[in-house]
């Protein structure tokens, strides 16, 4: 019986852990600027094109498309769309 305990508190703790980490990687996420979030995820997979090359209502649905593809979160598709519409 003590050990299921021990055992249920470990889970817990790596449980809580792991969730205060992921709050830190979505404030250092929150912090960047479209521009760089543009560049973090856009390029690994493939050539980034020029701002210039699409519309806004373009790029509105590029980032919808992209969300999905690069498993963006919604704040993120917003700065790197804003920043590609300017």
């Amino acid at each position: 019986m003590k050990k299921i305990f021990v055992v249920g508190i470990l889970f817990f703790a790596v449980l809580l852990i792991s969730m205060i980490d992921s709050c830190k990687v979505s404030q250092k996420v929150s912090m960047k600027s479209g521009a760089q979030l543009w560049a973090e995820n856009c390029q690994r997979c493939h050539n980034t094109p020029s701002p210039s090359s699409f519309s806004p209502e373009q790029w509105e649905t590029i980032g919808m498309h992209m969300q999905t593809r690069a498993l963006l979160t919604e704040d993120e598709k917003k700065k790197i769309v804003e920043f590609l519409k300017q």
